[in-house]
């Protein structure tokens, strides 16, 4: 079986098993979804206990429902937060915690928040980020990751990569339940890996930790489905 197989067959007995475990929270059905998992909270509070996390001033977190309580926790700490919008159409938005009115943190970190107070930032604008979280469907205990199948997690990484905002050293983390953490999974050269893997029960460092990819695979790339590449493609050849 290809990797492209394989890895389908993986992201189907995960989606199945959240569901059948009663472990899977709206939206729903998790089919086609980085899926939203009961102790989601409890695995952002873990990952947020980190020295990584605390340290850091710019989080860069995915828009998936499982990741709402670390972009809470990002903007409830003060730090800035750089939200990808999703299917990565409008890029980026950033976030300033100060900017958020009085009791509406938890608001400004949904979808619809994040679209109402955030700044949309032009790539050139977006400032050094000091950690990444994304939303996984599955990762293996050696740190790969698996996505819903669209490619957008690896493909904000690497925007950040070419734009010199992240480095090898930047860290990579994840929170997912415990039923999503596999013993192994294929990988890719342009596989986006994680360094720190939050469950509701446990915080794994990976070690060693997996290479990363150093920027945008382009042959990969359709500039007519996703346009501020294009602008991409003029700052990195300047």
């Amino acid at each position: 079986m290809n990797n492209t197989g394989s890895k389908e067959a993986v992201r189907r007995r995960i989606w199945r098993l959240l569901e059948e475990k009663n472990a899977a929270l709206p939206p729903k059905p998790v089919v086609g979804r980085i899926p939203n998992f009961k102790g989601a909270g409890v695995a952002a509070a873990r990952l947020a206990a980190h020295q990584g996390f605390k340290q850091a001033r710019v989080v860069m977190v995915g828009p998936d429902s499982p990741q709402r309580p670390v972009r809470e926790t990002v903007l409830k700490q003060g730090k800035l937060l750089l939200a990808p919008t999703p299917r990565f159409k409008s890029g980026f938005l950033l976030l300033e915690p100060g900017l958020v009115p009085r009791g509406r943190v938890r608001w400004a970190t949904t979808i619809r928040g994040m679209f109402s107070l955030g700044r949309p930032v032009k790539l050139n604008e977006i400032p050094k980020v000091d950690m990444v979280v994304l939303g996984s469907v599955a990762v293996s205990r050696t740190g790969i990751r698996l996505g819903k199948g669209g490619g957008y997690g690896d493909l904000e990484y690497a925007v950040l990569r070419e734009l010199g905002r992240i480095d090898e050293g930047t860290l990579v983390a994840t929170t997912i339940h415990d039923l999503q953490l596999v013993d192994s999974l294929p990988v890719e050269p342009h596989d986006l890996t994680i360094d720190i893997i939050a469950t509701p029960t446990r915080l794994i460092e990976v070690h060693p930790r997996p290479p990363k990819p150093s920027g945008v695979d382009w042959s990969m790339i359709s500039e007519d489905v996703l346009p501020f590449l294009k602008e991409l493609r003029k700052l990195v050849k300047t």
